[in-house]
């Protein structure tokens, strides 16, 4: 048996091979991940962005560090120097000499494969004349020749050459080890042995722990454990929190403690800058003792956030601290909601503590849109928009306009809009509509029902309940399109209800729902028919204690005229009648007209039996979709005067009972709201029968008063019970004879089958 040697690379040809292939291993996907995008796309985004959101914080500063960035180029440098390496070693690699090549004896005499056996002499003779080495020649030459000469004409070499490759016959495998000779030499062992103790015991053991210590101090959303601790431990202290309380909780999370976040900073400064904010602020809070409220850090964030939501000017070194700590905060406010799910579900299941109310996880919400927008709680949402300042919205809530939000500020004129904000110059003011226009208008549509169960739409006691939300997102330009195209038929409908005399009434905004419009509508000509009705009554009679006995006489009047007009139906009903049954058909045609009834009601509720299985599959295909793909919660760009950080429009949805201020179904954090979106919101109905009465809350994460509540009607009944005996089990006795008769005859005709196969 041919034997084994292990050979290190004294050449350094297979050193090169190996490096080639590690250096191309680390070049070619970290050029995939990491080469910067496109600066132009980047350019063009930002080009395209500034006619609305231009006065943004975050697209100041996106432009700023664009330009002021060395990033990326180091990257591109460092990844070419990579490609550089990379294509002189593969240029080394092409220029190495083939070490392992088929050992061909025709290539050694120099002639073509196939040669006779003369020729093969006759070269052989040639080249013996030439390198035999007592005519001057080659050693080694000639005992190449003489080896080739022996595999084309001594059989049994030529036999080893076809088999083995090797007129030898089988030689020793040798196996290359693709590291140099030198690193196993014994000059450079204790080199060697240095390296390879500082890169596997020192260097990866602290790379591997360092990376395990910091990911074991964070939860999924990078936010610190002990930061959700800190929340759960006020939230389930204080169920009932205010907006204060509220602040002063956020602004104590450890993301914002220099000894846990080395992002944070306490600086030099602070003790001089941080109580001129609080005598400027006002009433914080200052002197309250209870930890971590007391704390430097805490104290510093939550100054900033105030600063931030009254919108006070800061020195430069506290406002890189409040962008920090601005930017931190809405990520912080989704764990306290997230920490408020926990507990209303732990309280709902095992019971014994008090679940957060909805007061607080709303005020959370409420919070994340005052800081992403920088405003305080009791401000008008108009201030959101460029231009406005306190001192214009006198001009707004003016008795002539009344404008207190932007829903108000879409459905005017546009001509009252124009005189309105008379204030604003031109460029100003279509700066103002551009970014009214981008804002989000949001319809919400909501099915109510039990998947998989018979009667989608009859809810039981206990049953879970699902609520199919349909979200639609369009721009308030499309709104002030529609606006003016139904400007034209709002004015002829006023123009006749002015004649009528009722004008504002039947008049709807263009934001609110069509069926309120419309059971106004309704209820006004009920009214109108009413009134109408009761105009052609007898004149009053005077009497001395007043127009008390006058209407009694109208109202009896009244009865008995609509007496005798229903003694008069009843009595042309009953003519009619006669007549019918006079004029009906035979008994034989009564039972086609019921035959033809009966398979109608059959297609039909064959026909529903195919709709509803046709939706419960979709719906399934749906949800299997759903799990399967991923969407890129990249949606709208935010536009927010104060926010350091580009934000994107994010909204949460669920379903809450106001009357007793808990949560039914836990709040949705819909992300990926770009068009559509379809949730599913599902909840166990009440145990006890009854209407309830619940709402459908959508809730923006950036904006202010775009808030819409929908109210939710559930009628629950009472479970089916279960039966103990179902039907389909009920087998008469005459259907079991008849299965052992054929049985019976089955084992019969078996017997004479084999029978008459023997």
């Amino acid at each position: 048996m041919a034997g084994q040697q292990f050979q290190y690379d004294d050449s350094g040809n297979t050193f090169f091979y190996f490096l080639t292939s590690f250096v191309g291993l680390i070049v070619i996907p970290a050029t995939y991940y990491l080469w910067p995008r496109d600066q132009n796309a980047e350019q063009l985004r930002l080009k395209s962005l500034r006619r609305v959101h231009g006065r943004c914080l975050w697209y100041r500063l996106r432009l700023m560090k664009s330009q002021q960035s060395i990033v990326p180029t180091l990257k591109k440098a460092a990844l070419l120097f990579g490609w550089v390496v990379f294509l002189l070693l593969a240029y080394k690699v092409s220029k190495l000499d083939r070490e392992y090549q088929e050992y061909n004896p025709y290539e050694v005499l120099n002639l073509d494969p196939g040669a006779s056996l003369s020729e093969i002499k006759k070269q052989y003779r040639v080249l013996s004349l030439k390198y035999h080495p007592d005519k001057g020649g080659d050693e080694a030459t000639f005992m190449r020749i003489a080896k080739a000469y022996a595999a084309l004409t001594n059989e049994q070499s030529r036999q080893n050459w076809e088999i083995y490759g090797n007129p030898d016959g089988p030689g020793a495998t040798s196996f290359g080890i693709a590291l140099p000779a030198w690193i196993v030499d014994q000059k450079n062992s204790m080199l060697v042995l240095l390296v390879y103790g500082l890169a596997f015991m020192v260097i990866l053991p602290v790379v591997v722990g360092t990376w395990w210590y910091r990911s074991i101090r964070y939860s999924g959303d990078q936010i610190l454990i002990n930061t959700t601790q800190l929340f759960m431990h006020f939230m389930y202290k204080t169920p009932n929190m205010n907006m204060k309380r509220l602040a002063m909780v956020l602004t104590a999370a450890f993301e914002f403690d220099p000894r846990s976040n080395k992002e944070a900073t306490i600086r030099p400064t602070d003790n001089i800058e941080v109580p001129q904010l609080i005598r400027e602020l006002g009433n914080i809070n200052v002197k309250k003792k209870e930890p971590p409220f007391c704390y430097p850090y805490s104290l510093k964030a939550r100054v900033l956030v105030l600063a931030h939501l009254a919108r006070m000017d800061v020195s430069e070194e506290l406002e890189e601290d409040q962008r920090f700590v601005v930017r931190k905060s809405p990520a912080l406010l989704q764990e306290m909601i997230n920490v408020g799910c926990q507990l209303t579900m732990m309280a709902n299941s095992r019971g014994g503590f008090h679940a957060p109310r909805l007061v607080t996880i709303e005020n959370c919400m409420k919070l994340t849109q005052m800081i992403v927008q920088g405003l305080q709680e009791s401000k008008s949402p108009l201030l959101q928009l460029p231009h406005f300042e306190e001192e214009h919205l006198r001009y707004c809530i003016s008795k002539k306009y009344k404008v207190r939000s932007l829903q108000d500020l879409v459905s005017l004129k546009d001509s009252d809009r124009r005189s309105m904000l008379r204030f604003l110059g031109e460029e100003k003011y279509d700066e103002v509509m551009a970014v009214l226009g981008s804002f989000p208008h949001i319809t919400m549509d909501t099915k109510l029902q039990v998947l998989d169960d018979e009667d989608s739409n009859n809810i039981t006691a206990g049953s879970i309940v699902t609520v199919t939300v349909t979200l639609t997102r369009k721009r308030m330009a499309e709104v002030f399109e529609k606006e003016q195209e139904s400007t034209p038929c709002l004015a002829e409908e006023t123009a006749t209800t002015e004649e009528a005399g009722d004008t504002s009434k039947t008049k709807t905004k263009v934001w609110q729902n069509k069926s309120k419009g419309a059971k106004k509508t309704a209820k006004s000509k009920k009214k109108k028919l009413t009134k109408k009705k009761a105009t052609p009554a007898p004149a009053k009679t005077k009497q001395a204690n007043g127009n008390v006995a006058g209407n009694e006489v109208v109202v009896a009047a009244a009865a008995t005229a609509a007496a005798k007009e229903e003694e008069d139906e009843v009595s042309d009903k009953g003519s009619e009648s006669d007549e019918g049954e006079a004029n009906k058909d035979s008994p034989s045609e009564r039972d086609e007209d019921s035959d033809k009834q009966s398979d109608t009601e059959v297609d039909e509720m064959a026909g529903d039996d195919e709709e509803e299985w046709e939706a419960l599959q979709q719906s399934i295909q749906r949800r299997e979709r759903a799990l399967l793909e991923t969407k890129s919660k990249v949606t709208h760009p935010v536009y927010s005067l104060y926010f350091p950080e580009e934000k994107q429009e994010w909204w949460w949805l669920y379903i809450a009972d106001r009357r007793d201020q808990t949560l039914v179904s836990m709040p949705y954090h819909v992300c990926t709201l770009k068009d559509t979106e379809e949730v599913e919101l599902k909840f166990p109905a009440p145990s006890k029968t009854g209407n309830y009465q619940y709402s459908v809350i959508l809730r923006s994460d950036s904006y202010l008063g775009l808030d819409q509540i929908k109210p939710l009607k559930l009628e629950v009944h009472e479970a089916k019970a279960m039966l103990d005996n179902h039907p389909q089990w009920d087998i008469p006795d005459t259907e079991e004879e008849d299965e052992e008769q054929e049985d019976s005859d089955g084992i019969e005709e078996s017997e004479d089958d084999d029978e008459d196969n023997d």
